[in-house]
């Protein structure tokens, strides 16, 4: 039986290529390195120069081959130079991790200021919009492709202080649902992963802000422990894969059971 798109990760003699955004650090940086382990060149894109730079060296360092791309997914402009650039270097693109994203401003919502909102609504909704609509022209001219966009376990349930960031996930989950119908006849799969708990700048700095409610958290988790971006990374992998060739239009929560709950 013929396989759909995402294949094995590459063999030196027909390497996959896959970009990355939000790889400067965290999931994406994690991402990037696992691809390059499995064999795939890397494009990583992110608006942090110097630290998206350090992902691209320390892929090259483990005998992988990056390149990075300064981008900020909410401007097509932008986008579309990462993806043509991608291109021009590497003359594919089999695999796309649409990762960047904005935490917003953990407030409610009579106190939260309109431009963080629309921050996060440009970045972490109209971001991913922005790559799969020019990523998937470039995977229908090589007959097939792998999409993987990030939304969150608040892209699955109600998470109150920050309801910019939730509408804007639960969309990446609609999103991916409907680019996943309307491309699977071209041999293009798109998926969601929506991480929980994980140990991340960006999530760092969310729970500085409430120590007392980072402590009820870890209590409430179901493994007793917050996940690692490298336990994610694992999952975008796989959901690239031949092991996952029969799935698409799907939401994998990787949130160690908090929305089990």
């Amino acid at each position: 039986m013929e396989r759909k798109a995402g294949g094995n990760m590459g063999t030196k003699e027909k390497r996959k290529v896959a970009l990355v955004t939000g790889g400067s650090t965290g999931i994406g940086r994690a991402s990037a390195l696992a691809f390059a382990r499995e064999g795939a060149m890397v494009a990583i894109g992110d608006v942090a120069i110097d630290t998206g730079e350090e992902t691209a060296r320390m892929v090259k360092e483990a005998g992988g081959k990056a390149i990075f791309l300064p981008c900020d997914v909410s401007k097509v402009a932008e986008v579309q130079a990462m993806i043509n650039k991608t291109i021009e270097v590497y003359g594919r693109l089999d695999w796309a991790f649409n990762n960047a994203g904005v935490e917003g401003a953990q407030l409610p919502i009579v106190d939260y200021p309109q431009e963080i909102c629309n921050r996060v609504f440009s970045v972490d909704l109209m971001g991913v919009w922005l790559c799969m609509k020019y990523e998937i022209p470039q995977m229908l001219k090589q007959g097939g492709g792998v999409i993987v966009n990030t939304a969150s376990a608040a892209g699955l349930v109600g998470v109150p202080g920050d309801s910019p960031y939730s509408a804007a996930k639960h969309g990446v989950v609609g999103m991916t649902k409907a680019v996943a119908i309307e491309y699977g006849k071209s041999n293009i799969r798109v998926n969601a992963i929506c991480p929980g708990a994980i140990k991340t700048q960006m999530f760092n700095r969310v729970l500085s802000r409430d120590p007392e409610g980072t402590k009820k958290l870890l209590e409430t988790a179901p493994l007793a422990r917050f996940g690692l971006p490298d336990e994610v990374a694992s999952v975008v992998v796989w959901l690239c894969s031949d092991a996952a060739s029969f799935i698409t239009g799907h939401a994998l929560a990787v949130d160690g059971g908090f929305t089990a709950q």
